[in-house]
């Protein structure tokens, strides 16, 4: 029997309820309401899952929205931003040739996974440096202010005041402590961090 002009295909339809729950649940989101944040939604990851950062107000379905939307600018971020750890040797290395006169020379920079406490560690004798993981998809100045940090290391192990006066070249450097130190007061609970 032929098609009168009555039937028209299905449009199609968008992703149902259940599609966006699964990939909550795969992505283990966890939603975090505030009565104090008006009108702005952040996200970040965080221990292996990823936090959502919504007003209080918002309804279930602008939350569903915001997760969404929100999923998908943290992905596009980290596809962009993941350097591998020949690439992050090699980001040291100009760090240190801008801003330290290529005197830290680092026999290898990593990143690693064991590092729950500290964005960064340093073993000068060794010369080795190990970056968390916890920083892949954080904004570039923060990744290469925490490399920078662990660089300083390799001329003066302590948090001296030589030290300090070593990063001072690195124009972002309050900011990027300042956006660590937002991720730790973000985190339920609060936990303190080491550099």
């Amino acid at each position: 029997m032929a098609a009168g002009p009555e039937h028209r295909p299905a449009a199609p339809r968008r992703p149902a309820l259940a599609t966006t729950q699964s990939r909550l649940s795969a992505q283990n989101v966890e939603v975090r309401r505030s009565a104090r944040r008006s009108r702005t939604v952040s996200a970040y990851r965080e221990d292996g899952r990823t936090v959502v950062l919504i007003p209080d107000r918002m309804s279930a379905a602008e939350e569903k929205r915001w997760v969404e939307r929100m999923l998908d600018r943290l992905d596009a971020r980290e596809s962009r931003q993941i350097r591998g750890d020949d690439e992050l040797a090699a980001r040291a290395c100009e760090l240190s040739r801008k801003y330290l006169g290529g005197r830290a020379k680092p026999r290898s920079v990593r990143w690693v996974t064991n590092q729950n406490t500290r964005w960064g560690s340093c073993t000068p004798s060794e010369g080795t440096i190990r970056l968390s993981h916890r920083l892949q998809g954080m904004p570039e100045y923060v990744v290469d202010y925490v490399l920078l940090h662990e660089l300083a290391h390799l001329l003066e192990p302590d948090h001296g005041s030589r030290f300090w006066a070593l990063l001072e070249a690195y124009p972002r450097t309050e900011r990027a402590r300042g956006y660590l130190e937002g991720v730790v007061a973000a985190r339920l609970p609060a936990q303190r961090e080491s550099h």
